[in-house]
């Protein structure tokens, strides 16, 4: 019964480490440009001379 109760701290603390990367990323800023990468692909590169 202890291995259960250390399992669920353990994921616990796994699944809230996630949680504060994923709102650290949010804050930073990672996540507000959602338009450039969709018609990046779309424009040609400028040829190298």
């Amino acid at each position: 019964m202890t291995i259960i109760f250390l399992l669920i701290g353990i994921s616990l603390l796994v699944a809230l480490t996630f949680l504060g990367g994923f709102l650290w990323a949010v804050r930073s800023g990672q996540y507000e440009d959602d338009y450039t990468p969709s018609v990046r692909m779309l424009f040609e590169d400028e040829p190298e001379e």
